[in-house]
């Protein structure tokens, strides 16, 4: 089955490809409910053109032809294929998969039922009723069912609606009740996949059925699953996108219930278990892109409909392909812009902070008026001090140093992610004495001794380059809680991945591995 599976995604690439291309490479994420995809061609010229076709149907088939060959769950694989018609695929369970998303190599789950506490538990639940209206969201999708026909010039085929049973044993199987206005819309369609392929009506996000819902909320692609939230950003805040604390401040949430995909790892999810002034039902955003926290989209689906006849009354939209796309105009949520330099003025109430491009090192020292500070994130920007952080709650920082010194973190109670970069050879030692330091990022950092990492007994995360994780396992200094770990070289293989993930005690001998040509078929 997966010979007869895997050349159609290959022609499929091969079609499409851009002229002078000399290879194209897909990672893919997937299992039974579906699959996410990144990768792109390299041209003659030595340039990368990243985007690949859509290939919705043809990875739905290949990922549930190895899930039945193999019975993997989730699986990752790597498909490349070149001009000549050759192809080459390796796939595996999904212990070890490609980080999209971020260009960061590859991440392999070491414990796959560990999981990491995340503070969005431990929030204020709200208190608030639903904002959804169910009687005005069936009118609306009508009505915008009604005026994408007319901008399309025929009506759209849409699956049979779901019974009452159907969405009952649904939120049976979720422990949960679907919120009443998209509860409606279930008994108008039962998503909009049909057997010409999906419709995207929300948005370039395909709605989902009942059963790739539970799917995608519960199984394979689902916050819980550790691959989605392994990272340094798991625990951390995400209030910088939601002052007004609408939603929970973590990477995943089992309330928050998956409708709608973007079939890259990303989907729309009504909340049904908001923050302390959100509103159950409303619309976020969460999956492969939003590890840091969900995007608030709408109080509910009544109102993101209603956003979308607004649109099309507006004229902001385009066609393709019997495709509608409607043009959002850029708007930002609550978050202070990015700058190359700190605001003159800190609020004392602020939570996150961001950093950008700076020139010359940033004095940290104002941040001591931000008493709630949770996030300090300095991206291609510098600090030659750290001491302001060591009297903060910062759970996450992402820093530059210029210099080595990291005394001031020695026993910071609250400091739970580290991603550094340096300009001089760092001592870890003070890292010891951090007692909920769980996630570290070395890859751009000189590091002194690596083999103080063994003495981090609460790390469970660990990302380092290739020469750096070489250095470590050759002398079994490996932190001995791990539970997940990252690869971060961008042009390693899926194949060097397996073999640096059996370095760390993984079983990766059930990899699956196949060649073929399209001219002459696999082998």
């Amino acid at each position: 089955m997966v010979e007869q599976a895997v050349r159609p995604v290959a022609e499929v690439i091969a079609a499409k490809a851009p002229d002078g291309w000399t290879d194209a490479v897909l990672h893919c994420q997937g299992g039974r409910d579906g699959a996410s995809l990144s990768g792109g061609y390299r041209c003659g010229d030595g340039s990368w053109r990243s985007g690949l076709p859509r290939l919705w149907s043809e990875l739905r088939s290949l990922t549930e032809a190895l899930s039945q060959d193999h019975g993997w769950e989730a699986m990752s694989l790597e498909l490349r294929t070149r001009p000549s018609g050759e192809y080459r695929l390796v796939a595996s369970d999904d212990a070890v998969h490609r980080v999209t998303g971020t260009g960061r190599g590859f991440r392999a789950v070491l414990d796959p039922g560990h999981r990491l506490t995340r503070p969005g538990m431990r929030q204020e639940p709200g208190t608030a009723g639903p904002a959804g209206d169910p009687e005005l969201a069936v009118a609306r999708f009508r009505a915008y069912l009604e005026r994408r026909s007319a901008v399309l010039g025929h009506p759209e085929e849409l699956p049979p609606p779901a019974t009452e049973d159907a969405i009952a044993g649904t939120e049976a199987r979720l422990g949960r009740r679907l919120p009443a206005d998209l509860r409606a819309l279930y008994k108008i369609a039962d998503g909009d996949h049909t057997d010409l392929g999906p419709r995207y009506l929300f948005q370039g996000n395909t709605w989902l059925s009942l059963e790739y819902l539970v799917k995608a909320s519960t199984g394979y692609g689902a916050a819980e699953q550790p691959w989605s939230g392994w990272g340094l950003e798991w625990d951390a805040v995400i209030l910088d996108a939601d002052p007004a604390e609408t939603v929970r401040r973590c990477g995943g949430h089992p309330g928050w219930l998956r409708f709608a995909s973007g079939e890259d790892g990303n989907y729309l999810a009504v909340d049904t278990a908001p923050a302390r002034h959100g509103r159950p039902g409303q619309v976020i955003r969460t999956g492969r892109d939003h590890n840091r926290g969900p995007g608030y989209v709408a109080d509910s689906v009544t109102t993101l409909l209603g956003h979308y006849l607004e649109l099309l009354d507006q004229g902001a939209y385009a066609t393709e392909d019997d495709y509608i796309e409607l043009l959002e105009p850029g708007r930002a949520r609550g978050r202070r812009p990015d700058s190359g330099s700190l605001p003159d003025d800190i609020p004392p109430g602020l939570q996150s902070i961001h950093v950008i491009d700076a020139t010359g090192s940033v004095d940290l020292a104002p941040l001591g008026a931000a008493r709630s500070l949770r996030r300090v994130h300095l991206n291609r920007a510098a600090t030659a001090d750290l001491t302001p952080v060591r009297e903060l709650p910062v759970e996450s920082l992402r820093v530059t140093l210029d210099g080595g010194d990291l005394t001031p973190l020695a026993g910071h109670p609250h400091l739970a992610s580290l991603e550094l970069a340096t300009t001089a050879p760092a001592d870890l030692t003070p890292l010891r004495t951090a007692p909920r330091l769980h996630g570290l990022d070395l890859a751009e950092a000189e590091v002194a001794e690596l083999a103080v990492l063994s003495e981090l007994g609460g790390l469970r995360y660990l990302s380092l380059t290739r020469r750096q994780w070489d250095a470590l396992l050759n002398e079994d200094r490996t932190p001995p809680a791990l539970a997940a770990a990252c690869l971060t070289d961008t042009d390693s293989t899926l194949d060097e991945a397996l073999a640096w993930a059996a370095r760390l005690g993984l079983d990766t001998g059930r990899a699956f591995r196949l060649t073929g040509n399209l001219e002459n078929g696999a082998g």
